[in-house]
């Protein structure tokens, strides 16, 4: 199944996209929900956040080549972790699908793009193993951790550099239905692919995350992981449109812009 979360006739619902249609339905899929009958475009909904958040976890350097891309932003000799280690984000950053991340007027040219691989946690949890890690998870969504390179070398918590405003869109919507194996991810700057790789090819994947991170942490529905990224991207410009797409999930697309 494929939930989108949008606006519709003023208020924000959710529903099952099939096609090019939205089927409306009363109530989420964390809390429950029963179908309307009513259906309307999907062209004709302005998508929202497809979730929004209790706790925003990202799993940070996690792609071997983005551990030796990041080292050499920084000056340093690359250092792979030795363990799956989780950090945070702030639901403040967050926007959806086709809306702008604003660059601040104080912002150096190093603004680029981090295309990534999001989890959504649908049922409590605590305690999993390797065997029952994924039962707790709903679907899975795309991200773009957006960072500014040089606030990130200078500030030692990374609140700017990763969590300014409109520098975490997520979506376009939660699929269910994914083999983590079989995905890639692209990464398109002006419609030019700058970036492909298989999604799963992380230094510690989703399975290694829920694990750790649950011997120590509740897990909440709605809660968010995001697991990283590979590569180095280009300096991004007022007026870029960068696309992130994860097959099959779908596509994220959105516009940069300066502040004025």
């Amino acid at each position: 199944m494929r939930w989108a979360r949008f606006e519709h006739a003023g208020s924000v619902r959710h529903g099952l996209v099939e096609g090019d249609e939205v089927a409306i339905v009363d109530g989420d899929p964390f809390d429950g929900y029963r179908p309307t009958g009513e259906r309307v475009a999907l062209a004709s909904v302005r998508l929202a956040v497809p979730v929004e958040p209790r706790t925003f976890y990202a799993a940070g350097l996690n792609y071997a080549e983005h551990v030796r891309e990041a080292a050499a932003v920084l000056g340093r000799a690359p250092d792979l972790p030795p363990k799956a280690d989780i950090g945070y984000r702030a639901t403040n950053a967050l926007i959806a699908h086709d809306e702008d991340v604003v660059i601040p007027r104080d912002a150096t040219d190093e603004v680029q793009y981090e295309g990534e691989l999001v989890v959504v946690i649908g049922r409590r949890a605590r305690h999993l193993t390797r065997e029952n890690a994924l039962a707790c998870v709903l679907g899975y969504t795309i991200g773009n951790d957006v960072s500014e390179r040089s606030w990130q070398r200078e500030d030692r918590t990374l609140w700017r550099a990763k969590n300014t405003d409109t520098f975490k869109p997520m979506g376009p919507w939660i699929e269910t239905d994914v083999a983590l194996e079989t995905l890639r991810t692209r990464v398109r700057v002006n419609g030019v692919e700058r970036i492909a790789f298989p999604t799963n090819d992380m230094i510690f994947g989703v399975v290694d995350f829920l694990v750790a991170m649950s011997r120590y942490l509740t897990l909440h529905p709605r809660d968010v992981v995001w697991m990283g990224t590979e590569g180095k991207s280009p300096n991004l410009v007022d007026g870029d449109v960068v696309e992130v797409e994860i097959e099959p999930i779908g596509t994220l697309r959105n516009r940069f812009v300066r502040e004025r």
